[in-house]
């Protein structure tokens, strides 16, 4: 090989030093080059599915190059792809099952079955309950395992207990949940009227989800059953009427308790294809203090983003505040074919300082009244942990800010990401007062749920203040019990306020509650007063209905509400003509009595509820029916 070299004629030491140093250089390059060319020849792409022993599909399953951070994770049908180099060892890890690492050998197709993991009493983790206020504190020792120890029995503790309050204050846990009282059950003669505003929230589900899946039962107030109810889709009809919603009910046995019966209520709010939903102003306000600085926050907030930005129309319009120290607007309201720009944007966030939520919120509903669309989808998306410590930071305040600003028509959903200082109470209030929906996300598969395949009932509303008003007929009911909604009850007057807030139904989403019923065994006694009577008319004697249900709503730009009535019949259905939906939605609510340890749950237990729930799991498209069976296999053993 030749060098033409721009040096003196007389320089031949220089000539020679500089010709060693070139030849050096190629030589580098050369091996550089092989190796490229020897990994690029040892790269491959992998494709399989995932099953269990059932050879069902396990979306979520983590798949992660063993030394590596590089992975994936199976989608709703068990699939997953990833970018592997031969001899590369692969983990394949899921609650509940066993973790298997297989090496990467000439192989282009891995389907792997997973086996269920006999989970032993041997090794738990502690949680501790402290004591409850306005709103309770779950405190838990993260990531420390007490094994039990013989006793003189020779058997084994479940439990050993530790004063985790002598612990390092890194391992508390400072989540902060509402506290729940439990409905009890009212006398149909005394009260025989019950008052609720719907909730489509499913937030308590995902989180009771993230807390399982960690190996440990959740705190009793993280447990909303009537959110658990309603993160599953039932196969109501649609409506085919002037309003926008069709109602549906069904009676039948109560699984847990024979001698009653078993009330379910269903709403189905009227599917609006994505083409004809109205333009949307969105302002996206995220939550970027330091308290986000950890994987299943921030970038895990990005991902779920990305994935609805490119759910964005032309129409729609995405602005982005964060908050951090100071809030600030870190893009200005881009129409939607601009993806590119608004991803950007989503790219460059970084998590670091104190969390100034009100000014966040400020400065959010005035970018989204600057942009206000006449007609369209006005609405503030928050995503957080709901660790507001700087600012307005009170629920009693960010209430009144948030109910002002909702009636100037601009409406405010809540993402929650994250553990360990997790504040459901406080994003419970705002997407209550706000007209919005509430959902907790603790992986990107539930971000898909949320924004993309219920991407219209998540950010469209088609009906507000919805109230469910419900009277017994005393000649059949003795005794009857809401299961769950304890956060959403409301005064009998309040049924007819207008003025009174409740509950929003989007587009294709549906709202199911349930009530347990005691029958009448004798004949009903008037009431022992002294200044009135209590008669029975025909109508309740004639025992033709067990109740009349009447339902209030009013459309997304109204101030009066709509007035629906229909009578529910006296008519039980038998265990062989019971529907999927009344058994499923059964077997959630009794999950949820068993993790509240509810004084209700009657004789309920895990094979009773897994039997249900497996009995009618129906066709089951996404997975999720066979995930919440999963998840009580897994509850069993905690």
């Amino acid at each position: 090989m030749e060098f033409i070299l721009a040096l003196h004629p007389n320089d031949k030491d220089e000539q020679k030093s500089l010709k060693n140093r070139i030849m050096r250089a190629i030589t580098l390059l050369l091996g550089l080059l092989g190796i490229l060319i020897s990994t690029s020849l040892s790269a491959k792409t992998i494709n399989g599915v995932v099953t269990d022993e059932s050879n069902l599909a396990i979306p979520g399953v983590s798949i992660v190059i063993k030394g590596t951070t590089n992975g994936t994770s199976t989608n709703i049908d068990g699939k997953y792809t990833i970018e592997v180099n031969k001899g590369d060892i692969l983990i394949y890890s899921f609650v509940g099952m066993i973790t298997q690492e297989i090496e990467v050998k000439d192989q282009s197709i891995m389907n792997i079955s997973m086996q269920a993991e006999q989970i032993g009493v041997d090794e738990v983790i502690v949680v501790g309950y402290g004591k409850k206020t306005q709103k309770s504190f779950s405190g838990s020792v993260a990531g420390i395992r007490i094994r039990g120890k013989s006793s003189r029995r020779g058997k084994r503790n479940a439990m050993t207990f530790c004063n985790y309050e002598m612990m390092p204050d890194r391992y508390y846990n400072t989540e902060g949940y509402s506290t729940i009282n439990e409905n009890n059950y009212k006398n149909a003669v005394e009260s025989p009227v019950s008052t609720f505003s719907i909730d489509v929230d499913a937030a308590s589900y995902s989180n009771v989800r993230r807390f399982l899946t960690n190996g440990e039962k959740p705190p009793i107030d993280a447990v909303r059953i009537e959110e658990m109810i309603n993160y599953f889709n039932y196969n109501y009809e649609q409506p085919n009427g002037e309003h926008p919603f069709a109602i549906h009910h069904e009676i039948a046995k109560c699984p847990w308790n024979k001698e009653n019966l078993l009330l379910h209520i269903g709403l189905q709010g009227k599917k609006i294809e994505t083409e004809n939903l109205p333009a949307s102003n969105l302002v996206f306000l995220l939550d970027v203090s330091g308290s986000m600085n950890s994987q299943n926050k921030l970038p895990l907030l990005k991902k779920a983003f990305k994935l609805l930005v490119n759910q964005l129309r032309p129409e729609d319009k995405v602005a982005i505040v964060i908050y951090a120290g100071s809030s600030g607007l870190v893009l200005p309201s881009t129409n939607g074919t601009e993806k590119e720009e608004i991803l950007n944007a989503l790219n460059k966030l970084n998590a670091g300082g104190s969390t100034a939520g009100a000014s966040g919120l400020k400065l959010a509903y005035q970018t989204a009244r600057e942009n206000f669309i006449d007609g369209g989808n006005n609405r503030i998306i928050l995503a957080t942990d709901g660790d507001f410590n700087v600012g307005i930071s009170s629920n009693a305040e960010m209430e009144r800010l948030i109910e002002k600003e909702r009636n100037n028509g601009v409406f405010i959903s809540v993402l929650g990401f994250g553990m360990g200082n997790y504040k459901d109470d406080k994003m419970e209030i705002i997407a209550d007062k706000g007209n919005g929906n509430y959902s907790y996300i603790d992986n990107i598969l539930e971000a898909k749920k949320v924004l993309v395949n219920e991407f219209g009932g998540t950010l469209h509303t088609i009906a507000k203040d919805v109230k469910i008003q419900i009277e017994f007929n005393p000649a059949i009911v003795e005794e009857y019990r809401l299961i769950g909604y304890e956060n959403r009850m409301l005064n009998k007057e309040d049924f007819d306020d207008d003025q009174k807030d409740a509950g929003e139904l989007g587009s294709g989403h549906n709202a199911t509650a349930l009530y347990e019923i005691k029958l009448a065994k004798r004949k009903k006694k008037d009431q022992n007063l002294k200044y009135q009577d209590t008669k029975l008319n025909a109508k309740a004697l004639s025992k033709n209905e067990i109740a009349s249900v009447k339902f209030r709503y009013k459309n997304p730009k109204g101030r009066k509400s709509i007035l629906i009535t229909e009578e529910i019949p006296m008519d039980v259905s038998s265990a062989q003509t019971i529907s999927e939906n009344f058994q499923f939605s059964a077997a959630v609510a009794g999950f949820g009595l068993l993790l509240r340890q509810s004084k209700h749950k009657g004789n309920c237990n895990y094979k009773m509820l897994i039997d249900l729930a497996q009995n009618s799991k129906g066709q089951d498209m996404e997975g999720y029916r066979s995930e919440f069976i999963r998840l009580m296999k897994l509850a069993k053993h905690l």
